[in-house]
Formats: structure tokens, sequence, C-alpha cells
């Protein structure tokens, strides 16, 4: 602990990335004695919201995680420079907000790009709306490095979740988007610019009906991705409409019943692993303290 006071004293707050990258402690023994300390003070940044995991009981889940939020979106300092903390976490979400907003209209400027690569743009514009779902909408997207689910190679940090919904367009538009939009994920993935990978979906207005059931986890995915998406380019008044489909529905009451269950079980995991030595070996626990996907990133956590 000593140890751990003197790096914060010579170097000021630091994330818990940072204090991670100068100290041989575990990420998870890291968190514990940053918590437990009574000479430290933890500034937490950003919008906790829902996130839908097949692998937690429920599905429903925090984002981000308890060690994520640590990791990149957490200040640590001496309590008794807590004002240094607290503008330093300032500055943190700010760049937070600035990386989510960069994202959002790099997104948006990809996708006017891929309407207007068609043969007939116009139908496109007229017959499908392009969204934004994820990290971005909440202000909480982040640059930290992590590899690509499907190839492995290194991005930067959250990726762009589109969503393409389209309403009476013949079949050979609809596959020529979709190699237009594949074209563009692997230029961002390969360009040494960029890093970025998109994970886009294109469906048809009645599946979105469909998914609408809440029945599944698919469609729990499909209904809280439509919920919190936000408009990039398209047709607006398509956008609205499939917006007025998910309030009739009922998703956003879902969905808030889920986010609640969420916090609820968001608190007692961090009780009991905070209280409880062997409460890291629970499998629900350590799910809650990390994602699937964020398992390789934070190698050993615990």
């Amino acid at each position: 602990m000593n140890n751990l006071l003197h790096l914060l004293e010579v170097h000021g707050p630091m994330t818990g990335k940072e204090i991670h990258e100068e100290t041989t402690l575990s990420i998870f023994d890291l968190w514990l004695k940053c918590n437990h300390s009574a000479d430290i003070v933890l500034q937490t940044v950003g919008t906790k919201y829902l996130r839908l995991d097949r692998y937690v009981e429920g599905f429903a889940r925090l984002s981000p995680s308890i060690i994520r939020e640590f990791c990149s979106y957490s200040v640590v300092g001496l309590k008794s420079r807590s004002k240094e903390a607290k503008t330093k976490a300032d500055r943190l979400l700010q760049s937070i907000i600035r990386i989510s907003r960069n994202k959002f209209e790099l997104a948006r400027t990809i996708m006017e790009e891929v309407i207007e690569s068609q043969d007939n743009p116009q139908a496109v514009q007229e017959k499908a709306c392009f969204l934004i779902a994820g990290d971005v909408v909440y202000e909480m997207a982040h640059h930290e490095p992590r590899p690509e689910s499907s190839t492995g190679k290194i991005v930067n940090g959250s990726d762009l979740d589109i969503l393409v919904i389209y309403n009476d367009l013949a079949e050979e538009i609809i596959e020529s988007l979709d190699s237009a939009i594949y074209r563009k994920k692997f230029y961002l993935l390969n360009n040494p610019s960029y890093k970025e990978e998109i994970d886009y979906v294109i469906k048809a207005l009645r599946k979105v009906d469909r998914q609408l059931e809440f029945e599944g986890f698919e469609s729990m995915v499909a209904s809280k991705n439509l919920e919190e998406s936000k408009f990039l380019c398209g047709n607006h008044a398509l956008f609205l409409d499939i917006k007025k489909m998910v309030s009739k529905r009922g998703i956003p009451d879902r969905i808030t019943v889920l986010k609640e269950r969420a916090y609820r079980e968001r608190e007692n995991a961090r009780r009991q692993l905070l209280t409880s030595e062997d409460a890291v070996n629970d499998k629900q626990m350590r799910q809650l303290l990390f994602t699937t996907d964020e398992r390789e990133e934070f190698y050993n956590p615990y």
C-alpha cells in the first residue's frame, strides 16, 4: 500500500490503467487496494447503461464492467489532494465525450459514403435508415486497444455498432449495400490511421416488428439496440416510425426493468468482491467483474 501511495504522491492522480502499468499488482488486487484505502479517493466518470450478456443470469448487466470502469473511467488520487483528482476526472470525461463524438461522425461519414457509392443512391436514401447503437450513443466510447473478435487484429476501443433498417428495397440493392459496408469494415480495420471495427446488421422493417416481441436473447438485444439507437443518415421518417414501434411495444419500460435489476446485481457483486475473499472465485461474480470479451485484455485479473 505504501508503494501505491508513493506512486500517487509522485505522479499525482492516475487512471486505474495508468497505475496498473506502473505496478506488478494484478488489476483485481489493485482495484481492491484502491477501494479499501482510507487515504485514496476514486473519481468515476461517465454513464452506466444496460448491456445484455448471454453469460449473465437473466442477461442483464451494467456496462462498463467493474474492471473496465476502474481502468478506463476512474481516476485514483490521494484524498489529501482530492481537487487534483477531480480536475483530472473532468478532463477524462471530456476526452471520452470527444472520442464518442468523433466515432459518431466517422460512422455517419462512412455510411453516407456507402449510400453515395450505390448505383441507385436515391432508392437507398428513401427506403433505408442507418442508425448507431452501443457505447457511442451514451458518449462512453474509449480508445483502449483490444483484439477484434473474428480476426484478432487490434482495434482502437469501442466498435461502431451500425443498424441498417430498410422497407421494400430490391434484393440486389440490399446485397450491394452489404458488400459496400463490408468493404468499409475491411478498410477501417486494416488502415493504420483508423483501426476501427464496424459491427453491422442489415434487416427489413418486418423483421424489426418480429424482434420487438422481446422473446429470447437475440430478440432482446435487437430491441435494446433499437431503443438506444441514434440516427446517422438515410430516411429520417423511417427512423421515427421505428422509434414509434419501439415505444408502442413497451420496449423502454422493459429496458428500465432490466437496468434496475442490473444495478442491484452490480452493487451486490461489488459488495461481495470487496468483502469476501472467495467471491472472486464465483463464476457469476467474475462475469460482472469483467466481460467475456474483456477476458483476454484483463488477463488473469484475479
